[in-house]
C-alpha cells in the first residue's frame, strides 16, 4: 500500500475536504429550501443525536487505530497491525449490539421531554441504522489514516456526499406530503445512505489492497489481543471521553436553548425556528472552512506518532509549525469572506439574511476554532487524549452554563445562546494549545504572525470596498461569487508579497505551484 508524506496526503484530503463541503453546503441549502426554517430547526434538533449516536460506536477507535497502525508500520509489525483491526471490529461489533436498540427505546423520550418537539422523533427514528453502518467504517478508516493511505478517505468523503445530495431532494419531496416532520426524517434518511455508501466504498478498496487475512485466526487474534485492548483503549477512551463530551454537550445544547428560550418568553415555533437560524445557518457557514483544519487533523495523528516512535523530534516540531501555519493562513481568509459577505452570502445562499447578524459576532472567534482540531490532532498522538478530554468538558460547562445564563435574558435571546458557543470554543483551543506547549515548543515567530493578522485586516478593508464599488451585472449571486473571487486574489497576493507562503511548500501545490513560484 502507497504510503504518502504529511504535506501529500493533507492536500489529498483538503480537495477532498473542499468537494465536501460544497456539497454538503448544497445538500443543507437543498433541505432549507424544500422543508424550510421549521424543518431545519428538527432536522438540526435531531442532528446532534446522529452524532452522538457516531461517537458511542466509533468509540474514538479511528484516532487509536491511526496511531497504533502508525507505529506499527514504522517497526514492520504486521501481526500487530492484525490484531489491531480484529479487537477493533470486535469491539464496534458488541457496541452496535448495545446502542441501536438503545436508540429505539429512548427516541420517543428525547423527542416528547428533552427536545420539547414531539416532532423529533421521526428524525430521530430515521437515525437508527447509522449505527452499525458507522461501526464497522470508523475501523477502516482508521486503518487507511494509519498507513498515511489518503485516497480511499478522500474518495469515500465525496461519495458520502454525492449519495446523500441524490436522495434529499427526493426524500424530502416524498415524505413531505405527510408532515414536516416526515420531511424532516427524509432528509435524515439520505445521511444514512451515504454513509452506507461510503462504507461499502472503504470496504472495496480494504479487499482490493490488504495484505492482512481478517478471518483467518480471527478467535485466536481476539484470545491473544489483550495488550492490544488495552493498548486501543488508552487512546480511545480519552478520545472518545472527548467527543462524547462535545457531543453530549451538543445534544444537550437544543435542550437547553429551547428552555432558556421559553423562559425569555419566546414561544416554542419561534424557538424552534431561531435555533434553527443559528445552527443550521450561520454556524454551517461558520464551519465550512474547517474541512481544511480537519484534513490537518486526520493527517497529524500517523505522522507525529510516526515520528514519536522514531524519535524524530525535529520532525514533529516542523509538522506542528506546518500546521499552526496553514490554520492561520486560511482561517484568516475565511473569517475576511464571512465577516464581510455575511448578509449577501445569506441571502443567495438562504433566500434570508436573518443569520447574517450571527456569522458577523461570531465569524472573528472563529479563527481560534480552526486551530483546535489540528491541536487535539497533536494531544491524542502525544498521549495525552487525556488532557484533551478535560479541555473539552471544561469547555462544555463553560457553554452550556452560559447558555443558560444568556439566553434566558430577553434581551439578548437566541444571540446569548451564540455567545455562549463562541466562549467555550474559545477557552477549548487556548487550553490545548497551553496543554501542547508543555510538551512540544509551539514555535511562535511573532513577525510572522503579526504580519499575518495585518493581512487578514488589510484584506477586510480591500474586500469591503470592493463590495461597495465594484459589480458584476444584475445577478447578486454572481456579484457574490465575483467579490469572494476578488477578494481571496488580494489575500493571496499579499501573502506572496509579505513571503507569508514559503518556496518549498508552493513547489509542492500540483501545477499551478512551479506557476506561482515563477
Amino acid at each position: 500500500m502507497a504510503k504518502q508524506t504529511f504535506l501529500k496526503g493533507t492536500l489529498i484530503l483538503i480537495a477532498a475536504g473542499m468537494v465536501t463541503r460544497m456539497l454538503g453546503f448544497v445538500n443543507r441549502v437543498v433541505i432549507a429550501r424544500f422543508i424550510g426554517e421549521e424543518g431545519v430547526g428538527l432536522f438540526m434538533m435531531a442532528a446532534p443525536t446522529f452524532f452522538l449516536a457516531a461517537t458511542l460506536t466509533q468509540f474514538g477507535l479511528p484516532v487509536a487505530i491511526s496511531k497504533l497502525v502508525a507505529e506499527a508500520s514504522a517497526r514492520g509489525d504486521h501481526q500487530k497491525t492484525k490484531n489491531i483491526l480484529v479487537m477493533s471490529l470486535t469491539i464496534t461489533g458488541v457496541l452496535s449490539l448495545i446502542f441501536t436498540p438503545l436508540f429505539l427505546f429512548f427516541a420517543p423520550v428525547m423527542a416528547e421531554t428533552m427536545l420539547t418537539d414531539k416532532r423529533t422523533l421521526y428524525p430521530l427514528l430515521a437515525i437508527t441504522p447509522v449505527v452499525p453502518i458507522i461501526a464497522i467504517s470508523s475501523v477502516l478508516r482508521g486503518y487507511f489514516q494509519g498507513k498515511q493511505n489518503m485516497n480511499p478517505l478522500a474518495v469515500s468523503q465525496v461519495l458520502e456526499q454525492v449519495i446523500r445530495i441524490s436522495l434529499v431532494a427526493v426524500c424530502t419531496t416524498i415524505f413531505l406530503p405527510y408532515g414536516i416532520e416526515y420531511a424532516a426524517a427524509g432528509a435524515m434518511l439520505s445521511s444514512v445512505a451515504g454513509e452506507l455508501a461510503s462504507l461499502l466504498y472503504l470496504f472495496v478498496c480494504f479487499k482490493y489492497k490488504k495484505t492482512i487475512k481478517i478471518r483467518k485466526h480471527f478467535f485466536q487474534s481476539i484470545k491473544n489481543g489483550k495488550h492490544t485492548f488495552t493498548q486501543l483503549m488508552s487512546v480511545s477512551l480519552p478520545t472518545t471521553g472527548s467527543r462524547f463530551i462535545g457531543n453530549l454537550s451538543w445534544f444537550f445544547e437544543p435542550i437547553v436553548v429551547a428552555q432558556s428560550l421559553a423562559i425569555a418568553g419566546v414561544a416554542t415555533v419561534a424557538a424552534t425556528k431561531q435555533y434553527g437560524e443559528l445552527t443550521g445557518f450561520a454556524m454551517t457557514l461558520l464551519t465550512l472552512p474547517s474541512f481544511i483544519t480537519y484534513s490537518l487533523s486526520t493527517a497529524l495523528v500517523p505522522a507525529i506518532s510516526e515520528g514519536m516512535e522514531q524519535k524524530k523530534l525535529q520532525v514533529v516540531e516542523y509538522r506542528l509549525e506546518q500546521a499552526m501555519r496553514l490554520c492561520l493562513l486560511s482561517g484568516g481568509i475565511s473569517v475576511v469572506i464571512l465577516f464581510v459577505f455575511a448578509d449577501e452570502l445569506m441571502t443567495v445562499m438562504y433566500g434570508s439574511s436573518g443569520a447574517a447578524v450571527f456569522i458577523k459576532v461570531m465569524a472573528p472567534f472563529f479563527l481560534l476554532y480552526y486551530f483546535q482540531g489540528p491541536l487535539q490532532a497533536v494531544l491524542q498522538a502525544l498521549n495525552l487524549a487525556g488532557a484533551a478530554m478535560m479541555n473539552s468538558l471544561i469547555g462544555a460547562l463553560v457553554k452550556t452554563g452560559l447558555i443558560f445564563v444568556l439566553a434566558t435574558r430577553p434581551s439578548l435571546g437566541i444571540m446569548g445562546a451564540a455567545l455562549a458557543i463562541v466562549t467555550g470554543m474559545v477557552l477549548v483551543t487556548l487550553l490545548h494549545a497551553a496543554t501542547v506547549s508543555k510538551v512540544l515548543p509551539i514555535s511562535i515567530k511573532i513577525k510572522e504572525y503579526a504580519l499575518s493578522f495585518a493581512v487578514i485586516v488589510i484584506s477586510g478593508f480591500i474586500s469591503s470596498a470592493i463590495k461597495q464599488s465594484v459589480s458584476f451585472g444584475s445577478s447578486e449571486a454572481v456579484n457574490v461569487a465575483g467579490w469572494i473571487a476578488m477578494s481571496a486574489l488580494i489575500y493571496i497576493i499579499l501573502l506572496l508579497v509579505f513571503r507569508l507562503i514559503k518556496k518549498d511548500e508552493l513547489r509542492r501545490i500540483p501545477i499551478i505551484g512551479r506557476l506561482i513560484i515563477r
